[in-house]
């Protein structure tokens, strides 16, 4: 159930990089910034973040662990989020 809810949120990710481009420098940098522990030690050896963390984080933003954030949400988030990573 974990890794197909993270595979969901995973391809939302996709398909909002298809559709626009410009947003997958900031996609990669969270991926990279938010990627699970120990990634390269077991398959498919990417740097995601884990699907316990994805539910954590939609927990706290919208009060469920189930919930997609919508496209145009997500794409500010993950513009916000590389701003805040370049002013460190």
């Amino acid at each position: 159930m974990e890794k197909r809810y993270a595979l969901g949120i995973y391809r939302s990710f996709v398909m909002l990089a298809l559709r626009r481009p410009s947003v997958i420098p900031a996609l990669l940098g969270a991926g990279w910034a938010f990627r699970r522990r120990g990634w390269y030690r077991k398959p498919p050896f990417l740097p995601l973040p884990s699907a316990s963390f994805l539910r954590w984080r939609l927990d706290t933003a919208y009060g469920d662990p189930g919930a997609r954030p919508p496209p145009d949400e997500a794409e500010r988030f993950l513009r916000w989020a590389a701003r805040m990573r370049r002013g460190r």
